[in-house]
């Protein structure tokens, strides 16, 4: 029997948890080099210690930092990078709190308001967060106006953190003028792929986009969430682009699980 995961085919209920991963114990048979990190996934809860925010767009089945933790050792993971999420908001939190538990072996990646201050970015760095991440998204909260964003970066590089951006492919012309500025401050990392359409093949006009900001100093990828950039499993037109990626840029490419999988819910075929 193979278990695997599909993107939603309805939107997901605000009220009604959905659950996004599987329960799986699987052990993968790629053995992992010794110190492999993952560069992006997310902690969920428990709400009962960790309430989602008023203004999140679904509400999942917990994801807590144990589950976390024991998918990471049985696959063979020794680092981390947690990704605060979208539906807890503001409130750092569960993200600190999965930090402080994972035995020096796990940073983050915050979500602040652009009117953070400065003393609070400074606790953030001293708490183990190495980033600020702004969505372009129209499904999240807006983050600030794009010009804006080089001002803020002033501010990020000062106390040596970087900037991690999620954004709309359609947005990637628009916001590169914007972004090639910001790296030319502080290390910039473009979140799953530029979510680029993987069935318009390697000359599309979003992926190259993507591979021409690739091309300027600074500028890091994630090689993430390949569901936000093809939406039929197996995602071999997924598969083909993140390989691209990974041999035109090996010295820049993330790799991570995008665990617990937002967006998604799990199937058995």
């Amino acid at each position: 029997m193979d278990l695997t995961k599909s993107p939603l085919t309805a939107p997901l209920d605000s009220d009604q948890p959905t659950k996004t991963y599987l329960d799986s114990q699987r052990v993968p048979t790629l053995v992992l080099p010794p110190k492999s990190c993952d560069s992006h996934f997310h902690i969920f809860g428990p709400a009962s210690s960790f309430p989602y925010s008023d203004k999140r767009n679904f509400t999942p089945v917990d994801a807590p930092k144990e589950k976390l933790f024991a998918l990471h050792q049985r696959v063979g993971i020794e680092r981390g990078v947690i990704v605060h999420t979208a539906l807890h908001g503001f409130d750092l939190r569960v993200t600190e709190d999965a930090i402080a538990h994972g035995g020096g072996r796990y940073v983050g990646i915050a979500l602040v308001e652009p009117s953070v201050s400065q003393t609070e970015l400074l606790r953030l760095k001293a708490a183990g967060f190495r980033g600020v991440r702004f969505n372009f998204m129209k499904h999240l909260p807006a983050a600030m106006p794009a010009g804006d964003l080089v001002k803020f970066c002033e501010r990020l590089a000062d106390i040596d953190m970087h900037l991690q951006v999620h954004f709309e492919k359609e947005l990637i012309a628009s916001l590169a003028p914007t972004f090639a500025s910001c790296a030319k401050l502080l290390p910039v990392v473009l979140d799953h792929m530029g979510r680029v359409d993987a069935r318009n093949g390697l000359t599309g006009e979003h992926y190259s986009a993507l591979c021409r900001l690739m091309d300027e100093p600074n500028f890091y990828v994630k090689v993430s969430g390949i569901d936000r950039i093809d939406d039929q499993p197996p995602y071999l037109a997924g598969k083909q682009l993140a390989a691209d990626l990974v041999q035109r840029y090996p010295e820049q490419c993330l790799w991570g699980l995008d665990w617990p999988h937002p967006n998604h819910t799990p199937r058995t075929r």
